[in-house]
């Protein structure tokens, strides 16, 4: 700037612009002409001392240097994040099945208003337990899917009070040394298997691939989507952590995807018009109390066309309430009450025999209009400032999310069937910034090839060593659907701060929920063989410490277990430093095309036990 002033100056002096004179200004001219070499001069010298200091100081951190490449022959580099050493102590043992979010331990802190305590609360950054997870003494390495779904180790999931309070159940037997599932439930006593073969006579749906994603609210040990799973029906089991005890932690344990979670005053951690069939079997959700607002979640969440199946009080009411310990007329009154919430929400009774009852979300405009014309309807339709999938510590609404035109396009009838829809582009891929078939396709592509890859570098990979996945920081579920064909699931999980894909995660039929790395998982410790995360630090780093990440993922993770972490060459040095402290062994991998930017670090998490030292 100084320089295009002084070429300015005599540039007008040259076409004769200044006024002064030259008998008059030579000495004023003459004048300035040292008082501007002077100030440049100055300034230059300031302009050193702060260039040399800025150097000084990135220098600290950073250093830039110079290298040859095919595309550039002088692109810079960034020398890679250096951290020094660390080593994070053992946690005391009373922590072994600590879930941070949802800490029993804290929940004094907050309300009892329908049970607002149970939600995520996590705890702030001085709270926070910078120490590894012991496990259980005695932990085994969990026996493999599929016997898995039938028997865990007891010293694994060693809680005798769950085990004492189901037993009459079938929930759960404990003999010997492990845990048996006999797939027993309060409203199948006939077994799960008996159970769902009933509740396929009444929704054919669930027999041809239409149905594929299903949610089970309360879900006990997870049973009910464990059988799902031989019937091509992926299920999340959802339970909060409450006095029945690690229901999540046994599910996962058994290898059936689950997740804690409780519909309590804020929405589910999913997007909208996404599963196809939810599912309650006596989980003692109060559906008709508090306006219905719960109902009206399960809407927001299942897709147009889905089902809503519910077997339980009040369903049945003239043969059962003399077991439910209240008069049939008071079950009559609750049913006719569920009933009318159902269709004032849009839902239409679908089927019944016996003690199950399935209702499915209509897809007809002129249900969701009717609503909005009525100013006296209750619940009302919500109006278009309420974002449909925002999810992630979004207050439930007490209003009807209606389908638009293109979710519309995206119910259970105009979506293909299971396994074709895995690979049809979803109309709400346009939904996404730059979202588009070929690039979806493209996606697939490249993950294919990655998973190649990674089976060479990882072979237990596609293995029955590999059962429960992550994919940390997935977009489209590519890596997820790479893997569809081998003995896994994986729990697709999409930053509450990147842009919303997981709707088309879900209509590729898939699952997945919201998530923000920079608090804790919605699980319990030890539940996932493999994490895989796609840039993580690269794109999160900035708004949280990796140690945190680094010292959840190890919570999340199985001794025996391991981690693929594909990263920037930037960040590769401080991440295998870090994970050293958490006594990973990990070992350094060139990615499919090999270069230089990015590399892909395979650890695997030892298993040991507490010592005597703990923080």
């Amino acid at each position: 700037m100084r320089q295009k002033l002084h070429c300015e100056f005599y540039r007008n002096m040259k076409n004769g612009k200044q006024s002064l004179q030259p008998e008059k200004g030579y000495s004023r001219i003459l004048s300035l002409t040292v008082l501007f070499i002077a100030l440049c001069g100055f300034s230059f010298y300031l302009g050193g001392m702060f260039c040399s200091e800025r150097v000084k100081i990135e220098a600290k951190d950073v250093t830039s240097t110079t290298t040859k490449s095919v595309a550039s022959p002088m692109k810079p580099i960034v020398s890679p994040l250096q951290i020094k050493s660390v080593s994070f102590p053992e946690c005391s043992s009373e922590l072994q099945d600590y879930t941070p979010c949802t800490d029993p331990k804290r929940w004094k802190r907050y309300g009892v208003h329908r049970l607002s305590f149970l939600e995520r609360h996590c705890p702030p950054v001085y709270e926070k337990s910078e120490c590894l997870i012991p496990p259980p003494d005695g932990y085994k390495p969990p026996i493999r899917w599929p016997k898995s779904r039938d028997q865990c180790w007891y010293k694994n999931v060693p809680y005798d009070w769950i085990n004492k309070q189901k037993s009459n159940q079938h929930w759960l037997k404990k003999e010997g040394d492990k845990f048996h599932f006999p797939g027993g439930g309060t409203m199948f006593p006939r077994g799960v298997s008996h159970y769902v073969d009933q509740m396929q006579d009444l929704i054919p749906e669930m027999k041809d691939g239409t149905v594929r994603t299903a949610i089970d609210t309360g879900c006990g040990v997870a049973s009910w989507g464990g059988d799902l799973l031989d019937r091509g029906i992926l299920t999340i089991s959802l339970a909060p952590r409450d006095n029945h005890e690690a229901q999540v932690q046994f599910a996962l344990e058994r290898g059936i995807p689950a997740i804690l979670g409780v519909i309590s005053t804020q929405r589910l951690p999913f997007p909208s018009n996404s599963f196809d069939m939810a599912h309650c079997s006596r989980c003692l959700i109060p559906w008709t109390e508090f306006g219905g607002i719960y109902l009206l979640e399960i809407h927001r969440i299942v897709r147009p066309g889905g089902f809503w199946v519910l077997s339980g009080p009040p369903v049945n009411y003239n043969r059962r309430w003399r077991g439910w310990n209240t008069t049939m007329e008071d079950q009559k009154s609750d049913y006719n009450k569920l009933q009318s919430l159902l269709t004032s929400m849009c839902f239409k009774k679908y089927a019944q025999k016996d003690d199950i009852a399935v209702w499915q979300k209509l897809s007809d405009k002129s249900c969701y209009d009717k609503i909005a014309k009525d100013m006296e309807a209750y619940p009302p339709k919500c109006d278009d400032s309420i974002e449909p999938d925002s999810a992630w510590y979004t207050p439930l609404r007490p209003c009807v999310v209606a389908p638009t035109a293109k979710v519309k396009n995206s119910g259970l009838g105009s979506i293909p069937k299971w396994p074709e829809r895995l690979n049809v582009a979803p109309e709400r891929i346009s939904d996404v910034h730059g979202g588009s078939a070929s690039g979806l396709k493209h996606d697939d592509g490249k993950w294919k090839n990655r998973v190649k890859h990674y089976k060479k570098v990882l072979p237990a990979l596609g293995t029955d060593k590999v059962r429960n996945v992550m994919d940390m920081n997935t977009v489209y579920g590519g890596f997820a659907a790479a893997l569809v064909k081998d003995p896994v699931w994986v729990m697709n999980v999409v930053s509450s701060y990147s842009a919303n894909t997981l709707p088309v995660v879900f209509d590729r039929g898939l699952i997945g929920t919201y998530h923000d790395w920079c608090e804790a998982f919605s699980t319990y410790p030890r539940t996932y063989d493999l994490l895989h995360l796609d840039s993580l630090f690269t794109l999160e780093s900035h708004r949280c410490e990796m140690k945190y990440v680094l010292l959840e993922m190890d919570r999340i993770l199985r001794p025996g277990g391991y981690a693929i972490i594909r990263e920037s060459s930037y960040f590769m040095d401080a991440i295998t430093t870090m994970a050293k402290g958490t006594r990973w062994s990990c070992r350094r991998e060139e990615t499919e095309y090999a270069v230089e930017s990015e590399k892909i670090l395979v650890c695997q998490k030892k298993l040991w036990f507490a010592s005597n030292q703990t923080y």
